[in-house]
């Protein structure tokens, strides 16, 4: 019973964060600038994120899905992450690369799913009130930075068949591993700055073949996004993309074995339920 009501907390936090998204395409909304969008039902979407959040960590604990050692991990990682962030501030980096959603994917590919989701979303909670980013587009970012520990947790453990050179296998499962992570991290470079700018274009202005306006139909606001995105956006999510790869090739192996090893020594286990 624990493990379906948590799963059913993780469903509507899902479901309000893309409610939270996309409700502005079908209510008529006043018009608003980008620093405002959102300014009014921020407060309540950020609180309703962080209570469902802290409920499924409790559900969890009590059902003995995770361990409070793996809870104390959680917090450390979530604490390490967002200290990343801060010197992301502190030092100029290229486009929009940053150095918080490396460590989110490799957590998440570990640990699973749900466990993705919580760091992803803490982290940016965190990192906001260490920075001083908190703002109307904070509950967003922590949504999609929680899309993307969950989306690392239902990659596959590659599991090659047992051969005669162990050594070999596992070097070549490391590299199948490591490959799927980098393609993960590239990909989600690019998608969390895709989601991101949802956050706030239905409030912008500027040219009519890049905005949207009501009556559109949905083919003409995906090509106006689309124009929109090319315009404003791709050049500076590459540079994120091209980093997430980066760090993964430099870190990915060595982090996912550390985890791993504190993983079976606390009886983690990654369920069915978290792919």
């Amino acid at each position: 019973m624990r493990r379906i009501v948590s799963g059913i907390i993780y469903a509507l936090s899902a479901a309000i964060g893309v409610l939270a998204f996309i409700y502005p395409f079908f209510v008529d909304v006043p018009l608003q600038v980008h620093g405002q969008a959102h300014s009014q039902d921020a407060p309540l979407v950020t609180a309703a994120l962080v209570g469902l959040s802290v409920v499924a960590l409790l559900v969890e604990l009590q059902g003995r899905a995770i361990s409070a050692k793996t809870v104390a991990l959680l917090g450390v990682l979530v604490s390490i992450t967002s200290v990343l962030r801060f010197i992301e501030t502190a030092i100029p980096i290229p486009g929009g690369f940053s150095p918080i959603f490396a460590p989110i994917i490799l957590a998440g590919y570990v640990f699973g799913g749900r466990f993705g989701f919580l760091m992803g979303a803490f982290t940016l909670l965190a990192s906001a009130l260490i920075t001083g980013g908190v703002g109307p587009w904070l509950p967003y970012q922590m949504f999609t930075a929680g899309w993307v520990g969950m989306t690392a947790g239902w990659l596959p453990h590659i599991k090659l068949p047992a051969s005669r050179n162990a050594e070999r296998a596992k070097r070549l499962q490391e590299s199948l591993t490591l490959f799927a992570l980098c393609v993960l991290g590239f990909v989600w470079g690019l998608l969390y700055g895709v989601i991101m700018n949802i956050y706030f274009w239905p409030f912008a202005v500027g040219s009519a073949s890049q905005m949207w306006a009501p009556g559109l139909s949905l083919w003409e606001t995906l090509s106006h996004y689309a124009v929109f995105y090319m315009v404003t956006s791709l050049a500076w999510d590459m540079a994120r993309a091209i980093g997430n790869v980066v760090l993964i090739l430099l870190l990915g192996t060595a982090t996912v074995r550390a985890l791993s090893r504190f993983r079976r020594r606390f009886h983690f286990k990654v369920r069915p339920a978290d792919a």
